[in-house]
């Protein structure tokens, strides 16, 4: 798991132009895919070979015309508690607000290093209004103009010698790693507890490296695997547990570190846009996915109409990725719970599916041969031949194509389509290129 940097500060001083700056780098992660619009407050990060993610935590406030004092208390409160290191945003052009003086006063009982980002340096002559900075008792103010993006060189240095440079953690590679995630109150906990059961011993516990990321190891009725777990289930923590956005920021870790994620949902609450920026959250970062459909004992009338409904809501929320298990279950009752465990080792075992040159190419070339894919501005697109990438974290297909670039999204999902009408790959995600033949 690598190291999360979190973005605070008042509003309107640049946080989110600040965050884009950072995670624009890496063009590859950061894309605009169907889906990864609704939460531009997550991305990845790279610098000097180190990769960490950032987190803007302003963009998850649900009200943010009228942003009050609370609402950025509990933001910086949520940041201290999560992250690695802090980058506090201030504003050069404003000067030291009363707001400013009391995000300083939290940020300073902080373990985590904070660094102070003065932004809206946008000329030479706003550095000589960064020394009354130092009144925040935070230390040095680093200038920076993150639309322009003067000085940001000199922060992300600053920012990755104060990463923990640790290890990493020594886990068997080929064993899968589940991690149990969800809006609170959806039974993370109770369906950990049901795994758990009384026998303690058969747990052993493997300290993070990173803050209280345990890796459980269990070995129990035939399975074999690591929970991550994260603080979230092992604390409540200072911040109330109804302030539904924070989930999100809690899930990051135990998603990047897991192979596969079991998503509670809720029976009694349907799908909720909470659900779905933790969805997308699995998505942008490529895990496996199980879905979960707990307190299901306490659903009305369980007939098979129901359950179709419930299904088809949830894929159809969920789109264009439907390809994965749903289980509707109890943690309470233990209803299903093996099911749950069975379904996550089997998309563990999808993501590495390899699958012959000579099958691919008899299956698809002649489905590509009946659906070509549409002619653009008068040239024919041919598909001559097809393979698997070796060594991928997901299952990845090339097709070789005589023009590329004219192959489009609908026509990849068709043939992603295809693939898996023909190979079992439920849960996992796919990548389809299109590369010159």
């Amino acid at each position: 798991m690598g190291n999360l940097v979190a973005i605070v500060g008042r509003p309107n001083v640049g946080k989110s132009t600040l965050f884009n700056r950072l995670t624009k780098t890496r063009q590859a992660i950061v894309n605009d895919e169907a889906g990864t619009t609704r939460d531009r407050q997550y991305g990845k990060s790279e610098w000097l070979g180190q990769e960490f993610s950032v987190v803007d935590t302003g963009g998850w406030v649900v009200n943010s015309d009228d942003v009050f004092e609370e609402e950025i208390r509990k933001q910086v409160l949520l940041a201290v508690d999560e992250a690695d290191v802090l980058l506090f945003v201030v504003d050069v052009m404003n000067g030291v607000t009363d707001l400013d003086m009391q995000v300083a006063a939290i940020l300073r009982r902080a373990k985590s290093p904070v660094i102070l980002v003065a932004n809206k340096t946008d000329t030479n002559e706003l550095h000589y209004n960064a020394p009354e900075f130092y009144s925040l008792g935070l230390g040095d103010p680093c200038c920076i103009s993150s639309i322009s993006g003067s000085g940001t060189g000199d922060l992300l240095d600053i920012l990755v010698s104060k990463f923990n440079k640790v290890p990493p953690e020594l886990l068997e590679e080929d064993i899968p790693r589940f991690a149990v995630v969800g809006r609170p109150n959806a039974g993370k906990s109770s369906l950990i507890n049901a795994f758990i059961g009384e026998e303690r011993n058969i747990v052993t516990e493997i300290a993070g490296t990173t803050r209280d990321s345990i890796y459980t190891r269990y070995e129990k009725f035939g399975f074999n695997f690591y929970l991550v777990d994260t603080a979230g289930i092992r604390k409540k923590s200072k911040v109330n547990e109804d302030l539904e956005y924070y989930s999100v920021v809690r899930s990051i870790r135990a998603i990047e570190g897991a192979d596969v994620c079991i998503l509670m949902l809720d029976a009694t609450r349907g799908v909720e846009g909470q659900d779905l920026n933790i969805f997308s959250l699995i998505q942008k970062n490529s895990k496996g996915l199980v879905v979960v459909v707990n307190k299901w004992d306490l659903v009305e009338n369980k007939t098979d109409k129901v359950m179709k409904e419930f299904e088809n809501a949830i894929r159809s929320r969920f789109a264009p990725f439907v390809d994965f298990p749903i289980i509707y279950a109890s943690a309470l009752s233990k209803q299903r719970i093996f099911k749950v465990l069975e379904d996550a080792k089997s998309v563990f075992e999808n993501r590495s599916f390899k699958i012959p040159t000579a099958k691919l190419n008899e299956e698809m070339l002649p489905l590509i041969e009946a659906y070509p894919p549409p002619s653009t501005k008068g040239k024919y697109i041919k598909i001559k031949y097809v393979t698997q990438l070796p060594n991928t974290h997901v299952p990845s297909f090339v097709f070789f194509a005589n023009l590329p670039q004219y192959v489009k999204e609908p026509y990849k999902r068709f043939l992603e389509n295809k693939l898996r009408l023909k190979w079992n790959l439920s849960g996992t995600p796919i990548n389809i290129f299109i590369r010159q033949k």
